[in-house]
């Protein structure tokens, strides 16, 4: 027979337990509880609280109105930390068990010609009749009733899994610097990084689609990735993840307009001055951003990802009928990065024929990182998976779509790569569509890639915008939702402020690949492949922490525990039998490893910026183009 356990009532100030438990020394602790303390517990929990203490008075947060009621979610502030876990989780199944009754939306071309309220009417979505003054006023967010609460949810969510196929396509397909990652790393390393990144990157989308059907709900939607880290990690995990995304997206914005501040650059012969070039780009990309929601972004990212097939195959077939462009190699190359004097002309002006390299060429190991990193931006969009969860009719659907999705972009990547380097070698340049020498097919490539530079910027500067209001605005100036008039006034002013500092960090920085290197091993590589074990570590230990008979109940509002913090922390890591710890060891490890290859990419990518900027034509908001040191 099952022992008993006295209930243990969770009440306010919740995020003190992991400050508590973090004071505990670690001889007392058994060596379990100290294993799972270092890698999982020092980072706060949110979901209880270090009181051991029987209680008999009820929680903080029941209402005492005749009888023990719950506070309803709509009477609930944001990110409030007396909601545990365990309430999430139990609202998340109700969520599950109701979409799995629901008919997938439909989605064609004819839609990008349909008004927004008959393809409401079309797909049956609810109708909310909520006001901004209904969400802006907290005594009449009150009187909110649950069915008009929840189904303000399901209005929101509309997207289908089609859409969300070409969104995280749009998102992550940009292959035009995979041949340049083949020449700095080689034919062998170069294909077995792409399949092993290329699987990690879909099996950590895996992971935040699985721990998001674990806290999301129409009673409380989990809306970014931030979110994701406040149900499973807690505050400082949180906050610590939205500083990232948000400097992430900030700057992927600011690299897109380099590089297209670098194609407006190359169109023009390099006669306009180069720092005007990325003014144009972000003042066309301003106007993109004013698009709110993703789903009108799934049409318009379906037209994005056949343009980039278009230049694909067309600078596959001119790259095999004509040179590399050897003028423009100087930066930018894979051979400028790992052996500079592959491609330097002699004295009468011959460049270097062709090489390939079987393995990682010799002396070029911070090339060869730098040119890993690059791969790692290629890969990197795991932090915008929850925005298009957020948005779908039914999120089960998605791992269909992003595992399709993962499927082609490693198989684009993959080919394209091995094309261009077989036929570019060591001039393979970043982005390739520049490295044709042919002038003609050379704009061609310029013109239609601007144009899908220009939804896939739009797109990062909306999700990027959204999480800076969300945290920023929302949470601390207590704005109103984005979803209400002044709201969406508020975003459209944020846009313009938003594409400025993307144009100042152009200006500043016109090392595109220095810079790539940077923000992908700060930034994307720890948004991408160390982040999602976290959360799915976390939050498998919360959800097998918990026995029968223990969990929230809706009638009261009440969480019933029968043990302490550390007790059930040990038993969440142990518990699932053999398969499930070997998948917990597995997360810490890939946690881990993430972050090691964090710090070895920073210190190749600043070595790399440093040894850029040493070339004295490189200057920062200087009218020479990058591409025109040889001038």
């Amino acid at each position: 027979m099952r022992p008993s356990y006295p209930p243990i009532l969770q009440s306010g100030a919740q995020h003190e337990q992991c400050d508590n438990l973090c004071s505990l020394t670690f001889s007392t602790l058994s060596l379990q509880a100290t294993f799972l303390h270092y890698s999982v517990l020092c980072l706060e929990s949110p979901h209880s609280k270090m009181d051991e203490k029987l209680r008999t008075d009820p929680p903080s947060y029941v209402q005492e109105v005749g009888s023990n009621l719950p506070i309803k979610p709509q009477a609930r502030e944001p990110y409030d930390a007396n909601v545990s876990f365990e309430e999430y989780h139990f609202y998340a199944n109700k969520t599950r068990a109701e979409q799995l009754t629901l008919e997938a939306p439909r989605w064609n071309v004819l839609q990008l010609f349909a008004k927004k309220d008959q393809l409401d009417a079309q797909d049956n979505l609810p109708v909310t009749t909520l006001t901004e003054a209904d969400f802006r006023n907290p005594e009449k967010r009150l009187q909110i009733t649950d069915e008009e609460w929840t189904n303000a949810s399901r209005a929101f969510r509309s997207a289908s899994a089609g859409a969300c196929f070409f969104l995280i396509t749009t998102d992550i397909l940009g292959p035009y610097g995979s041949g340049y990652t083949m020449g700095t790393l080689g034919w062998g390393p170069g294909i077995a990084f792409y399949t092993v990144f290329g699987f990690m990157a879909g099996y950590s989308g895996y992971l935040v689609y699985r721990v998001f059907l674990g806290v999301d709900s129409h009673e409380f939607p989990a809306k970014n990735y931030g979110d994701l880290a406040f149900r499973t990690v807690g505050r400082y995990g949180r906050h610590i993840t939205n500083i990232c995304q948000g400097l992430g997206l900030l700057l992927i914005t600011g690299q897109v307009t380099i590089q297209y501040g670098e194609n407006i650059s190359q169109m023009s012969k390099f006669k306009l001055c180069y720092a005007v070039c990325p003014v144009i780009f972000a003042c066309a990309g301003f106007f993109v951003s004013q698009i709110r929601t993703l789903r009108a972004y799934g049409w318009i990212a379906n037209l994005a990802v056949w343009l980039n097939i278009f230049v694909i195959l067309m600078t596959m077939g001119v790259m095999a009928n004509s040179p590399p462009n050897y003028a423009i190699s100087t930066l930018g190359s894979a051979g400028s990065a790992v052996n500079s004097a592959t491609i330097t002309p002699d004295k009468a002006g011959n460049y270097p024929p062709v090489i390939h390299y079987n393995n990682i060429p010799p002396d070029g190991l911070i090339g060869s990182l730098n040119g890993m990193l690059s791969g790692v931006l290629a890969y990197a969009g795991v932090q915008l998976f929850v925005e298009f969860l957020a948005e779908m009719r039914r999120p089960r659907d998605f791992v269909k779509a992003m595992w399709g999705a993962q499927f082609f972009i490693y198989s684009v990547y993959l080919i394209y790569g091995c094309v261009v380097y077989y036929l570019q070698g060591q001039y393979s340049f970043n982005p390739s569509y520049q490295g044709v020498s042919a002038y003609g097919w050379q704009t061609a490539g310029n013109m239609i890639t601007l144009l899908s530079a220009l939804i896939a910027g739009g797109l990062y500067g909306n999700i990027g915008i959204k999480v800076v209001y969300n945290n920023i605005f929302l949470d601390i100036f207590k704005a109103p939702p984005l979803t209400t008039r002044v709201g969406k006034i508020m975003y459209a002013t944020l846009c313009p402020i938003w594409w400025i500092i993307a144009f100042v960090i152009a200006g500043a920085i016109p090392d595109y690949m220095g810079f790539v290197s940077v923000i992908s091993a700060s930034m994307l590589l720890n948004l991408t492949y160390s982040l999602p074990p976290l959360f799915a570590l976390s939050f498998d230990i919360q959800k097998n922490g918990m026995r029968q008979g223990e969990g929230f109940d809706p009638s009261t509002g009440r969480v019933i525990r029968g043990e302490s913090i550390v007790q059930r922390y040990v038993r969440g890591f142990l518990a699932g039998g053999i398969f499930q710890i070997g998948i917990n060891i597995w997360h810490m490890i890939y946690f881990l490893a993430s972050l090691s290859m964090c710090g070895l990419g920073m210190y190749a990518a600043v070595t790399g910026m440093v040894d850029a900027f040493t070339k004295d034509q490189l200057t920062s908001f200087t009218c020479v183009s990058p591409l025109n040191l040889n001038a």
